[in-house]
């Protein structure tokens, strides 16, 4: 192979007592796609936010074309040829992509717009892009915003590019977009580095792998000579089952019926319009749509979180017969056994105290039931101890605050509690986000054993694989609208796709 174009020795990176990055070596080059895998928490972004200027490494050498180089801003990098495209994209909403495109850099040229706007549609002719340099950000889909972001880079000379996460919120039509750019710019020989936790797109878009564990450089291999299992197996460090089991519902019954529910924000913006659907009990209804397509505010009004301004939402109990939870507050509902597991970007801000231990965040859950004065102390420990054992959470005792834990073992915290408290129907958003496969599967598994324990779950995900092959059926939301409701066993992740960007009319209950 060649030079490589970019080359890193011994890369340590610490933020107090954390590892980060470990003595880690890697090699990019000209003319592929290198996807850079590990579990969260592995050190990925770190090292690729050192090769872009974010964070300086503690120890190591990094060289771009032979030449030993120091970067310690982003501008140095831009300097190298070296861009980077975060998961978070940094664009300003008022303005057009041709004006967010040139913002910040030097010189006269850039203030005559027409021949920024030629260089832009160049590129873009370039590579395969579809963008309107006068559209403003804020009229913009999240695929678009992306594309902006990527061109910005290419305008300033990049090419040696880096893509975190990129995949994470865009539909596969998206995503079959964005990979035939990136077929492209690799065979116009830049170096593209994507950052992924998708075995299945790394099959279809990498020339080569390279995998990191607990901040230290496990190895690499091409693409075409491993297979998912072996991947995970490096990132984990040991065998990990990829199969979801997906048993048929036993006797479903309807537990929970909306009907026509719409829902306004704060600023009078409608987030959900006329929605309708059941929910069975011993049965999985998955949630799809693009971000910001209505799902937090339809699980929010179903818990009693979130104004209602027309609609039903019924609960279906099998002695009592149905009951309206519409004018009900949170603490009523979850009595019903209506319990909704959340996970947040703020996971402390909603569900668990840092502040308190394992033990007392159990006990939150637990304490509504109790009418003695004083707290059972005894069954929520118990619980803890379960949910650390079960879920593999990483603390040193579960006398540690949560607040001290990791991201994603806190996320495991929440979950597992929700989940134990013996629902007759689950809601959950995100339950996996940013969890490592390991831990993924293991919540998915839990989740099945709720269904064929007879609760009906409601399980709002981001991922299309997993929920064509989670759930049973799948509620597909677009612009706060029902597109669709399909059978999980008879569809694709392709027609929810459609489906998630273009309205096809209320459907199914």
């Amino acid at each position: 192979m060649n030079e490589p174009a970019v080359s890193m020795r011994d890369i340590s990176k610490t933020f107090g007592t954390v590892v980060a990055n470990d003595k880690v070596w890697l090699d990019i080059y000209r003319g592929e796609v290198l996807a850079l895998l590990g579990e969260n928490g592995s050190g990925k972004t770190t090292l690729m936010n050192m090769l872009s200027g974010i964070y300086y490494p503690d120890s190591g050498q990094i060289t771009v074309d032979g030449r030993e180089v120091s970067i310690r801003s982003p501008k140095d990098a831009f300097d190298l040829g070296i861009g980077m495209i975060h998961q978070h994209f940094k664009l300003v909403d008022v303005l057009t992509a041709a004006e967010n495109i040139i913002l910040g850099l030097p010189g006269k040229g850039r203030l005559d717009m027409k021949a920024v706007a030629a260089k832009i549609r160049s590129i873009c002719d370039l590579y395969g892009f579809d963008i309107d340099p006068n559209q403003k950000i804020y009229d913009m889909s999240v695929s678009q915003k992306q594309t902006v972001e990527i061109v910005k880079v290419l305008y300033r000379g990049a090419d040696i590019l880096i893509l975190d996460e990129p995949t994470a919120v865009l539909t596969p039509q998206e995503t079959d977009k964005l990979f035939n750019v990136l077929r492209n710019m690799r065979n116009d020989n830049k170096a593209v580095v994507i950052i992924t936790h998708k075995l299945h797109e790394v099959e279809e878009i990498s020339d080569r792998v390279a995998v990191l564990r607990h901040g230290a450089f496990v190895g690499d291999m091409l693409t075409k000579d491993t297979t998912p299992s072996e991947m995970t197996n490096m990132m984990v460090g040991h065998p990990v089952s990829l199969n979801i089991v997906r048993p048929e519902p036993e006797n479903p019954r309807p537990r929970l019926t909306v009907e026509g529910l719409t829902v306004r924000d704060a600023d009078g913006i409608v987030r959900l319009d006329h929605v309708s659907f059941t929910a069975n009990s011993g049965e999985i209804l998955g949630i799809a749509g693009v971000s910001g397509s209505g799902q937090k505010e339809l699980l929010e009004a179903i818990a009693g979180l979130q104004h209602v301004e027309s609609g039903s939402i019924t609960y279906l109990d099998d002695q009592k017969g149905p009951e309206s939870l519409i004018g009900k507050n949170p603490l009523e509902i979850s009595r019903m056994g209506v319990t909704l597991s959340f996970v947040p970007e703020d996971r402390l801000g909603m569900g668990l105290v840092g502040a308190m231990d394992l033990t007392d965040n159990m006990l939150l859950r637990s304490f509504r039931k109790g009418r003695s004065l004083f707290a059972d102390r005894k069954t929520p420990h118990r619980l803890a101890e379960r949910v650390v054992h079960d879920l593999d959470v990483n603390t040193p005792s579960i006398d540690t605050q949560v607040r001290k834990l990791s991201g994603g073992n806190v996320q495991k915290v929440l979950v597992g509690r929700e989940i134990s408290s013996a629902p007759t129907v689950l809601m959950t958003a995100y339950a996996v986000r940013g969890l490592d496969i390991n831990s993924s599967y293991t919540i998915y598994d839990l989740i099945t054993k709720q269904k064929q324990q007879g609760v009906a779950v409601i399980y709002v995900g981001e991922d299309l694989d997993v929920l064509v092959e989670l759930c049973d059926r799948i509620l597909v939301l677009c612009g706060g609208r029902v597109s669709g409701i399909v059978d999980g066993r008879n569809t694709s992740k392709r027609e929810v796709g459609l489906m998630m960007t273009k309205l096809g009319g209320e459907a199914g209950k």
